[in-house]
């Protein structure tokens, strides 16, 4: 009985994880970019879920934060277009939106806490994800 061996091929497996990896920080930004686009929107519409903390250090009127993430929200859906292509430029351009939108959930954390944690993990992921992966696998 003669048993077929094929041989363990790691060059394949890092890239399957790769690409993986890529297209899981790709649809993490756009999520993430989606929510940031809806917290905008509420923000700049002053919407009642937000909270009011009147002695926070960095104080923004809600308006402000509003277009901030709303900004960064609609930044971050074209980047994360750009990593289906795999390309370098949207690579760090995702570490660098992420990283901004990490920041500025911290900032505004005593207006929506839940929401502020949320993007602040999910950010976290995406910066992971791509700053995990090797150039030379991706391909």
């Amino acid at each position: 009985m003669a048993t077929t061996h094929t041989p363990h091929r790691s060059g394949s497996t890092s890239a399957m994880w790769a690409g993986g990896l890529t297209v899981f920080a790709a649809v993490m930004l756009g999520i993430t970019g989606v929510v940031g686009v809806f917290r905008g929107i509420m923000a700049i519409a002053e919407d009642d879920v937000f909270l009011t903390t009147p002695n926070y250090v960095f104080q923004f009127d809600l308006t402000g934060w509003g277009w901030i993430h709303l900004a960064l929200g609609a930044v971050a859906i074209l980047v994360s277009f750009g990593l289906y292509k795999v390309s370098m430029w949207a690579r760090v351009a995702g570490v660098a939106i992420a990283a901004l939108v990490v920041i500025a959930s911290f900032l505004s954390l005593p207006y929506y806490p839940a929401w502020s944690i949320l993007m602040i993990a999910m950010s976290g992921f995406v910066i992971w994800a791509l700053c995990v992966v090797k150039p030379d696998d991706v391909r």
